[in-house]
């Protein structure tokens, strides 16, 4: 079953970016994975659940959260 999991995540510098792509593609059953850095933003797609990716981006010190609890429009 394919699943998409958006998170909120920090992204401060390029090695954060490095650190959490290493990180997403460890997980197993990933098909597409993007980081948005103006977005603050991860999402991962495959047989994956937000716990998963929440888990393995927690391994590195990253927290991240659910992206509908904190998107917001922006003009």
């Amino acid at each position: 079953m394919t699943n998409v999991v958006e998170l909120k995540v920090g992204l401060h510098c390029e090695e954060c970016i490095k650190m959490i792509l290493k990180s997403i593609k460890k997980i197993e059953d990933i098909e597409t994975y993007d980081v948005d850095t103006r977005l603050n933003k991860v999402t991962v797609t495959g047989n994956v659940t937000n716990a998963q990716v929440v888990k393995a981006l927690h391994k590195i010190g990253k927290q991240a959260t659910n992206w509908e609890q904190d998107s917001t429009t922006s003009s």
